[in-house]
């Protein structure tokens, strides 16, 4: 690794910008290689995670302002080696800060690219990738001549530059997308940035993937691949279900993989954490969307367990040891127990948080190994529609896929029945759950 001379503390410093969700994963993983990390938070952070607990142990909290020049000062005095995106919300201000500071990072002539939805499928065609039919407008009727002149319905609706599946629709009559055209526009992001135009894509039928990656200086190495299952709502929302991680053997994975690492290039992400998703269609891989940051709702521990690595400490050791992480074969995990990741779903219109004796039947099921909820025990929730509304997850593991399945179905079935209740409804069915 090339470090600039008398250097030593700059080369052992990182600036995380906006690291409300995987920067609390991140942070213990580069302590551990022996580095120190400062935090930037930008103006415009995600609202839902920026909710969260702020993770303890950085060096220093700088606020940008949008002051390009008074935030390079403050990470220059720190004598920061690296920027790094820990959300989307900071995917552009680390391109500028890192140009700024001259430390590796992806460059600002692709930078909307990264974030810009429509930027982004206009990159990838121009590479001569495969991509969806896409426009940008502030019109419902321009998006319903659109659709009815060419792609036909459904057509998918959505944000330019949000994420979570943030007001993901889609849409099958000219009746719908006024309805969710005026929505969209009517709200903000997850940035709390106002919407003023909204995306129309022409809806990929075939099986969708994702792939999260680790790159530097344009070497991509796979840390995962899994496939989504997603559900659609009866509204047009499209929500995830359950995930589940391929073998890299496996021959879609090998073309998903294949793919993605093109849209990288296209996209011009030379360095650290990636997220592509990728549907297979009849035409082949197509591109959904890609995210130069890290891969939501990751668990180390279990992805160690279950892939041999993960994303996380992958890009540790990109920034500590260069040498050791480009060592690493281009499919850097393996598939070594199977698992299926499920997400938590509210179906009623209200419901609240469960307690630890409301799950302890899910707790008990035999291919259970870990749960996470986002709220407190009691706490209102409102029928889910997307990321921001899902309860939670639930992490399956075992070797036998028949087991997996009989333990999703028997979860789900406890959610339908009692999860989400109020007071007595659900103390009942725990009682007749620990009697039966």
């Amino acid at each position: 690794m090339t470090m600039p001379a008398g250097s030593h503390a700059r080369a052992r410093r990182v600036a995380f910008v906006d690291a409300f969700s995987m920067g609390r994963l991140l942070l213990p993983a580069l302590h551990r290689l022996g580095m120190e990390v400062v935090h930037v938070q930008s103006p415009h952070p995600d609202v839902y995670l920026a909710r969260l607990p702020f993770p303890e142990g950085f060096v220093d909290n700088i606020r940008h302002d949008g002051d390009v020049a008074a935030t390079v000062s403050a990470l220059r005095e720190h004598e920061v080696g690296w920027v790094i995106a820990s959300g989307e919300s900071g995917v552009e201000l680390s391109d500028r800060l890192s140009a700024e500071l001259g430390t590796p990072g992806n460059g600002t002539r692709r930078s909307t690219s990264r974030r810009n939805k429509y930027d982004m499928v206009l990159a990838v065609r121009d590479a001569g990738l495969e991509h969806a039919a896409t426009m940008v407008s502030s019109a419902a009727d321009e998006i319903i001549e659109w659709a009815e002149t060419g792609v036909g319905y459904p057509v998918v609706l959505k944000p330019v530059a949000s994420g979570g599946t943030d007001n993901v629709v889609a849409c099958s009559s000219a009746q719908q997308v006024r309805a969710v055209h005026a929505r969209i526009m009517a709200s903000a992001d997850r940035h709390g940035e106002p919407n003023t135009v909204v995306l129309a894509q022409e809806f990929l039928d075939g099986d969708e993937y994702f792939v999260n990656a680790v790159s530097r200086d344009g070497r991509h190495h796979t840390a995962e691949i899994w496939r989504y299952y997603k559900k659609q709502l009866p509204g047009g929302n499209i929500i995830y279900d359950y995930n589940e991680p391929l073998s890299p053997d496996d021959p879609v994975a090998r073309q998903v993989e294949s793919y993605a690492h093109q849209v990288l290039d296209a996209l011009e992400v030379r360095h650290w954490a990636s997220h592509t998703e990728v549907m297979m269609t009849a035409r082949g891989p197509v591109l959904v969307e890609c995210a130069a940051r890290f891969g939501g709702g990751q668990v180390p521990e279990i992805s160690n367990r279950c892939l041999g690595t993960n994303q996380v400490d992958l890009l540790a050791l990109s920034v500590a040891d260069l040498a050791e992480f480009d060592r690493l074969p281009t499919t850097a995990y393996r598939l070594l127990q199977r698992m299926r990741y499920v997400h938590l779903i509210n179906e009623a219109e209200h419901g609240v948080a469960p307690s630890d004796e409301t799950m302890a039947a899910i707790h008990a099921l035999p291919s259970h190994a870990f749960t996470r909820l986002t709220q407190p025990e009691g706490q209102p929730l409102s029928r889910t529609i997307d990321v921001a509304t899902q309860p939670g997850y639930v992490i399956l593991i075992s070797d036998d896929p028949a087991q997996l399945q009989a333990d999703y179905q028997k979860l789900r079935e406890i959610e339908r029945d009692y999860l989400y209740a109020d007071g007595p409804a659900a103390a009942i069915h725990v009682r007749t759950e620990t009697v039966a």
